[in-house]
């Protein structure tokens, strides 16, 4: 009798294992859209990323990021961008070494941290500087772009079967190991494919392969992008290929014409195919959103001069009809022109998070605002792990705010009652409409009264509001000041009833002080001072 029973569990379990196995499929981290936005789910609940990134080294050695991670909990981090090289992953060819990711998932666990991983794989930063020894010096098998002059540059050709094949394998045994290790407890979150793609210093590969690509007729997949976006195209593209007559069939030079421009679209076409085929293997094995990153251009600087033919904004139609296994196109900010470039990203109903922006004196208002005004999944200052004072760093007491607010950032966001203000001395106002209300914000230094009044340049501030209620609305940052006002004919002036400071504290909001006095200026605005920060529930209410 006991040995039928336990052939019965045996193949009762048998049985299961298969079920198992779908559930588990699904089981991992997904983007989903919410209203006008996207969330990333994690563990089967929102989650909104308070990121950093390390410096590129630092992964390289578990014993160098052992004093790390104790930094990265004072500043209220909770999830890093952290490095995956291929040359130490895979430093002979077949045979791999998971030491420092699974060191990495052991120890974020304990700190109770979440990480994207940053996969070093064929392109850093455009060159191929972690491509394993094996795959630098066989140039045979694996062949470098060129430029014009037939000259090879450090970067691997995106034309070659091989290095596409070498790079597949590896990051899709990667994504193996980490569903294998990782997938119950969801440690690793989402996956950046490669680091900052581009072609550098021209416009385009100039192999063989490459010049009988350029030569053949745009691929079909194009042409149908084009055609069914046409209405949606950005218009950077929209433009060119109209220029040419909209034509639906051609060679690259006949349908966007001659020139750099149509140099880099080719390239970045080719370039997404590419990123595509290894995100597509990794995501057949453990499907995790997967995103790129971009090295932003500018204006009056060509292709090539920057790294030509990333995740761009002008390209961003090429990159989504050739790479569908891609689900973000990012943006890296090392420029001042941070409103610009998140505009440009959120087109073509791309999610915004950011992946990568300099540790600067600025990140802990454009957070505000990121998450605030442009429902960013999350946000990621570079090399966070080099702050000598951690407990005292600026991104720290921004993310203890958001680290409170984010349950209501996460219920409000994508519904239109969430948004975000940042200042500076150049944009010291900036009006805002929730619901009935318009919020009027202000630099804190123009109150006239204010010491710092006078100063001709202003810290940048940066805020978060969330429309709680018809007449009640959290505020939440740095640096600001705002007065409400009202359309309400019958009811046309606006009055603070009450605006209260305080913090959630296991998640249940703890008031501080009432601050109907000179702290709201007697129901005239809401404030809190530059180098402050605070989160106050305010409630309004109108009168004639």
């Amino acid at each position: 009798m006991a040995r039928i029973w336990s052939k019965a569990v045996t193949f009762f379990v048998a049985l299961l294992i298969p079920f198992a196995t779908f559930f588990s499929s699904w089981a991992q981290p997904v983007l989903t859209r919410k209203g006008n936005s996207a969330q990333l789910i994690v563990n089967g609940k929102p989650f909104l990323v308070l990121g950093g990134e390390l410096g590129n080294s630092s992964a390289s050695s578990l014993e160098y990021m052992l004093p790390i991670w104790p930094k990265l909990k004072q500043m209220h981090v909770n999830t890093i961008l952290s490095p995956v090289y291929w040359e130490l992953m895979e430093p002979e060819e077949g045979k791999f070494d998971f030491t420092l990711i699974d060191g990495s998932i052991l120890n974020a666990r304990k700190n109770n941290l979440k990480i994207i991983v940053l996969w070093f794989g064929s392109w850093k930063n455009s060159m191929s500087c972690y491509a394993p020894a094996w795959v630098k010096t066989n140039q045979n098998r694996f062949p470098r772009a060129q430029k014009k002059t037939g000259d090879g540059v450090e970067i691997l050709s995106a034309f070659s079967a091989n290095n596409l094949s070498a790079d597949v394998k590896a990051f899709k045994v990667l994504m193996k190991h980490i569903r294998d290790i990782d997938s119950n407890d969801q440690t690793v979150i989402m996956v950046q494919v490669e680091n900052e793609i581009g072609m550098l210093t021209e416009a385009r590969e100039y192999t063989a392969e490459a010049n009988a690509a350029f030569k053949r007729e745009v691929p079909v997949e194009l042409m149908d992008h084009l055609q069914k976006n046409k209405a949606m195209l950005v218009p950077e593209l929209k433009d060119r290929w109209a220029a040419r007559g909209s034509i639906i069939k051609g060679n690259w030079e006949m349908t966007f014409g001659k020139g750099l421009e149509t140099d880099e679209i080719f390239q970045a076409y080719y370039y997404a195919k590419y990123t595509n085929a290894v995100a597509q293997a990794g995501k057949a094995v453990y499907a995790v959103p997967m995103f790129v990153n971009a090295a932003l251009n500018y204006k009056n600087v060509k292709p090539g001069e920057y790294p030509s033919a990333g995740p761009l904004p002008h390209l961003m139609d090429i990159w989504q009809a050739a790479a569908p296994a891609i689900d973000m196109l990012l943006p890296d900010f090392y420029n001042p022109y941070f409103r610009l470039y998140n505009d440009l990203y959120i087109r073509r109903n791309n999610p915004l998070f950011i992946p990568e922006i300099l540790f600067g004196p600025s990140v802990e208002a454009k957070v505000f605002y990121a998450i605030g005004h442009y429902n960013a999944i999350g946000f990621s200052p570079f090399s966070v792990e080099t702050t000598e004072k951690p407990e005292e760093e600026p991104l720290g007491k921004s993310y203890r705010i958001l680290e409170q607010l984010a349950p209501e950032i996460l219920q409000f966001g994508g519904t239109g009652k969430i948004d975000g203000a940042l200042l500076d001395t150049q944009v010291r106002q900036q009006d805002i409409r929730m619901g009935t209300y318009h919020l009027s914000v202000s630099h804190y230094y123009s109150l006239g009264w204010v010491p710092e009044a006078t100063k001709t340049e202003f810290p940048m501030a940066g805020a978060i509001f969330i429309q709680t209620g018809d007449d009640e609305f959290i505020v939440a940052g740095t640096g600001i000041v705002v007065t409400f006002t009202t359309e309400d004919k019958f009811n046309p002036i606006v009055g603070i009833l009450q605006t209260d400071e305080g913090e959630y504290i296991n998640g249940k909001w703890t008031r501080g002080r009432r601050m109907n006095g000179d702290q709201d200026h007697q129901g005239r605005h809401v404030q809190i001072a530059s180098g402050e920060w605070g989160i106050q529930h305010v409630k309004l209410y109108k009168y004639k």
